[in-house]
């Protein structure tokens, strides 16, 4: 039986989009997307948790959130999970991304609700404002850092 491999999330953008050239025309684009879920504890307090999760955008889809997408902006993103690894001083490292197929702005901003399903165009839609600090601290990325694949 084969494998499924699909993940979709709802978040916010922890920075602005990181686009860069790559290869012969082909642009990827990194995103840093929150998630963030809250439960009652055994003695009725509320509890939260934010994770932080690796996007990576490839083509024109890529482009699109380069140019639309900010720190703070809601997005639908659907993709597959993806595990790279590389050598740095000679040690191993790893990291998992999000593979994004399909990119949906949520919320108020520049293009307010665009939609992009695989880079293949925009749609609008009514958005909502919101309060950035909801989110625990946003995890740092290396910008120098060379995407080896």
């Amino acid at each position: 039986m084969a494998g499924i491999n699909k993940v979709i999330i709802v978040g916010r953008l922890g920075s602005d989009p990181e686009m860069k050239a790559v290869g012969q025309g082909s642009t990827v684009t990194r995103l840093s997307v929150a998630t963030s879920e809250s439960w009652l504890d055994k003695s009725g307090q509320k509890q939260e948790r934010t994770e932080w999760h690796r996007v990576t955008v490839w083509g024109k889809l890529a482009e699109l959130c380069g140019k639309y997408l900010a720190k703070g902006r809601q997005v639908y993103v659907e993709g597959k999970l993806q595990t790279r690894s590389w050598e740095d001083n000679g040690q191993k490292k790893y990291a998992t991304d999000i593979v994004a197929s399909t990119v949906q702005f949520l919320g108020a901003g520049q293009a307010a609700g665009a939609s992009v399903d695989n880079g293949a165009g925009m749609n609008q839609s009514s958005g909502n404002d919101f309060n950035f600090g909801d989110f625990g601290p946003e995890p740092s990325f290396n910008q120098s850092e060379d995407i080896p694949f």
